[in-house]
């Protein structure tokens, strides 16, 4: 009897194991198992949505590695995203994740609490440009310096726009704004802007947001200090925008302040050193700043 049952079980062991061809395999392959084709085709119809549904997922959640443009396929949806009720529902619901946390923070008492915000795509719209210009899809960009990707020889017109000041306030950070300076939060304005653009930048956030209350607010610029202009080496010009940031956010750090919030539509206002106790990355498939 033991040799049989032995028998038996070498046999069910084989049997597991033999190649899934034999006539012993009889159950069928499960169902539920995805299958990715091998590689990536050109995607065309009622692919497009979905392809490029995925690509700005990944591009969001800072999956991709560094981009220069929007692809080609994706420059329609790129368009209708940004131009829908979509994209201002994600604004709206980021605005409000910051502002239930802004509300649970328990400050210190000696106003050192302070919350950073970007500018660009972040406080105010740059949209009005970028609808003369493919959505991201139009202008290569560059990925490896944040000034030059804005303010050099490829973005000389996106300088002129700058400068006519008439860039639309973003209204859900508007509003968080508002909540976290009547909270009581020094606020920071962390920017990648050039120190030439200052005073138009100051007018352009008065003007748009009516409501953006510059006092106890710093601005910190690519090309100055805190609340002053200086005169920078051209390393720094070209310094990659997480670096910059960082630089200037352990600044902060080192002169006493307890950075709270980070509200940016780029991950390199986000991550880094001397990072934010909660950060909030606003959505923008438009272009990417390493």
């Amino acid at each position: 009897m033991k040799i049989c049952v032995i028998l038996l079980m070498v046999s069910l062991f084989s049997t597991a194991f033999s190649d899934e061809t034999s006539d012993l395999y009889l159950l069928p392959k499960p169902s539920s198992i995805l299958q990715y084709p091998s590689e990536h085709k050109k995607v065309d119809g009622e692919e497009v949505n979905l392809y490029c549904t995925s690509w700005r997922f990944t591009a969001e959640t800072n999956n991709l590695a560094p981009w220069s443009t929007i692809p080609a396929e994706c420059a329609d949806y790129v368009k209708e995203y940004v131009m829908s009720r979509g994209y201002v529902t994600d604004l709206e619901r980021v605005s409000e994740e910051a502002s239930i946390f802004a509300n649970s923070v328990e400050f210190s008492g000696d106003g050192k609490d302070i919350w950073v915000f970007d500018i660009d795509e972040t406080l105010l719209s740059n949209l009005p440009y970028y609808i003369d210009h493919g959505f991201g899809y139009t202008f290569p960009q560059s990925p490896f310096s944040f000034s030059i990707l804005f303010y050099g020889t490829i973005r000389f017109e996106f300088g002129i726009f700058v400068e006519r000041g008439v860039a639309p306030a973003i209204s859900p950070s508007l509003k968080l704004y508002q909540r976290v300076f009547d909270l009581g939060y020094k606020i920071f304005l962390l920017t990648g802007r050039k120190e030439i653009h200052r005073l138009v930048t100051v007018e352009n956030l008065i003007n748009a947001g009516q409501c953006f209350v510059l006092q106890r607010v710093l601005i910190y610029g690519i090309l100055q200090g805190k609340l002053s202009s200086s005169s920078v080496s051209p390393d720094v010009q070209h310094k990659m925008a997480t670096l910059y940031k960082s630089e200037k956010r352990n600044a902060m750090v080192k002169d006493g302040y307890r950075i709270r919030g980070n509200s940016g539509d780029q991950w390199s206002d986000l991550l880094g050193s001397s990072m934010s106790e909660r950060s909030f990355k606003l959505p923008n498939p438009m272009y990417y700043i390493p």
